[in-house]
């Protein structure tokens, strides 16, 4: 049974044809009920919320044509977060990705670290100094959960790159929040 907010297959199949027809009303309701997903794996890959902004509505505006390629088998919101990945790896490989801005004054407030506990701008600080190739591999494997050889796959990579990558993310992350 479907969690409330979310569509029960019949229905999520329908709005899938109905987008893929090119019908707005059913593109609009696929962004109601997917445009927070893309937006957070869009703003961890590039811990910026302006560009994760613009990437949800690259996603959604390129949905009708990339539903063409969509097998309809597994889970439609596992293809779109791929769907979210590769547009975001592609903006950022084009070059038009923004500095990191996700230090702002007031866009993250600070909290008290609890004993052992990271500060969460300090990790947000981190992980926006890492270089983009490690912090992607991080981000798939660490936070979505990726397995070396999804990553790979997604990246155009081999499965020891992404394992070689993750290894080295961490050690930087460690040093730069002065963990051993």
């Amino acid at each position: 049974m479907p969690q409330q907010g979310e569509p029960d297959v019949c229905d999520e199949r329908a709005l899938i044809d109905g987008a893929a027809a090119g019908s707005s009303e059913a593109l609009a309701r696929l962004f109601d009920l997917y445009s927070a997903q893309v937006h957070l794996v869009a703003y961890r890959l590039t811990m910026s919320a302006d560009d994760a902004e613009d990437l949800v509505q690259d996603v959604f505006i390129g949905l009708p044509e990339a539903l063409a390629a969509y097998s309809r088998q597994g889970a439609f919101a596992g293809w779109l977060r791929a769907v979210t990945v590769r547009a975001t790896l592609m903006r950022m490989r084009a070059g038009r990705r923004r500095a990191a801005t996700a230090l702002r004054a007031g866009a993250v407030g600070r909290t008290t670290p609890a004993d052992g506990a990271i500060d969460r701008l300090a990790l947000e600080g981190a992980l926006s100094a890492l270089p983009s190739d490690l912090r992607v591999v991080f981000m798939l494997a660490d936070v979505e959960g990726y397995r070396h050889a999804e990553i790979g796959k997604l990246l155009g990579i081999r499965t020891g790159t992404s394992e070689v990558r993750l290894h080295r993310a961490r050690r930087k992350l460690r040093a730069l929040l002065g963990e051993r």
